[in-house]
């Protein structure tokens, strides 16, 4: 890793967590943390320097400290504090362009490493099964997240072809899941009913926090031979899970509603702060998204610790009991998905996985 690394979005959990993993490395001399906020836990041997990289400001933090390796953490789902949607859309969109304008002009900077979305992909009906680094959107996020997303690995893009000499590695993250999750879709399988799209079982993938970092960090350092740490890589673990399986382990009830309702419920659950139930999110519940890990083992050569399963299981845990003992959920799910069956209604089903279980 470099002697020198600045880390974005110091004051969330990630970013916390991340800094704490980098000041242990040996062969780094200093960790600068940023953030517009202070953190609530202290970065003990970070300097943590609080500035908004919305502002011109970064480029002198870049120089006064001879930043020679950025890990971008700031591009987020949610918003920190008492900000609001604007604020994080400001700081996942202008945030990065202040930043890549930094970056350009430091004579220092060596590597980049900018937390993404496997969101970019979009969630439609004719979707292909499989979505690998090259396979491009059938439908482009209209807002929200993904699309911030999307513009922030568009500008990104821009900056590796003006400074071809910068390592610059995107890592397009599945859903991170964990004991102390931080993410909307955390939230959202937090409610202790879960609303689903009626006539739809979705699959869905999952990136353990602890593998989170793990790749970061393979990221940021010289490369092991036979391995490359620069380009765009999907990062899941192995496996998919659907909806269904996952309300089932988690002993969590669902009420299928017609897409309509959903949107009306999700609108209600946003007006009450409980969970940010966006277009996105209903569409990625409804249709579902798989990824090829294939680039992730074979070149940046990172393997992940957790499945998607595993992953879920720890976040599960972590949740405690659901409202309902999981084997009568699932009897419940069992019936229920026996009765579209035979209607003919539109849906995955657990044959599914086994379809793309080895799917990397």
């Amino acid at each position: 890793m470099g002697k020198v690394v600045l880390v974005t979005g110091a004051a969330r959990q990630l970013g916390g967590r991340f800094v704490r993993r980098v000041l242990e490395d040996p062969g780094v001399d200093r960790v600068v943390a940023v953030d517009a906020v202070a953190p609530e836990q202290p970065l003990e041997g970070a300097e943590f320097v609080v500035t908004d990289i919305r502002q011109s400001s970064i480029a002198r933090v870049l120089a006064e400290h001879a930043v020679d390796t950025v890990v971008h953490l700031s591009v987020s789902g949610k918003a920190l504090g008492a900000a609001g949607r604007t604020a994080v859309k400001e700081t996942n969109v202008i945030g990065t362009m202040q930043l890549l304008g930094a970056c350009q002009k430091s004579p220092t900077v060596q590597r980049l490493v900018v937390k993404s979305t496997t969101s970019v992909y979009g969630s439609a009906s004719r979707d292909p099964a499989v979505f690998t680094e090259t396979t491009p959107p059938k439908s482009l996020p209209s807002g929200g997240f993904a699309k911030d997303a999307v513009e922030v690995e568009g500008y990104v893009r821009g900056f590796a072809r003006r400074r071809p000499d910068v390592a610059v590695c995107v890592l397009r993250f599945a859903n991170i899941l964990g004991p102390d999750p931080d993410s909307p879709l955390a939230d959202y399988l937090a409610l202790p009913v879960l609303p689903t799209v009626f006539g739809y079982d979705p699959r869905l993938q999952f990136v353990h926090e602890d593998d989170v970092l793990d790749v970061l960090e393979a990221a940021a350092r010289e490369p092991r031979r036979g391995t490359l740490n620069s380009g765009t890589f999907n990062i899941a673990g192995d496996g998919v899970l659907l909806l269904s399986q996952c309300a089932r382990r988690l002993g969590r009830p669902t009420v299928p509603l017609l897409l309509p309702a959903v949107t009306w419920v999700g609108s209600a659950l946003r007006t009450a702060g409980m969970t940010d139930f966006s277009p996105e999110q209903i569409r990625l519940l409804t249709h579902g998204r798989v990824v090829s890990t294939v680039q992730m083992r074979e070149t940046l050569g990172f393997r992940p610790r957790f499945t998607t399963a595993e992953t879920f299981a720890a976040y599960a845990h972590s949740r405690g009991p659901g409202l309902l003992p999981p084997a009568a959920v699932g009897r419940a799910v069992d019936r229920f998905a026996a009765v579209l069956a035979s209607d003919g209604a539109p849906g995955g089903s657990p044959d599914d996985v086994h379809t793309t279980h080895g799917a990397r």
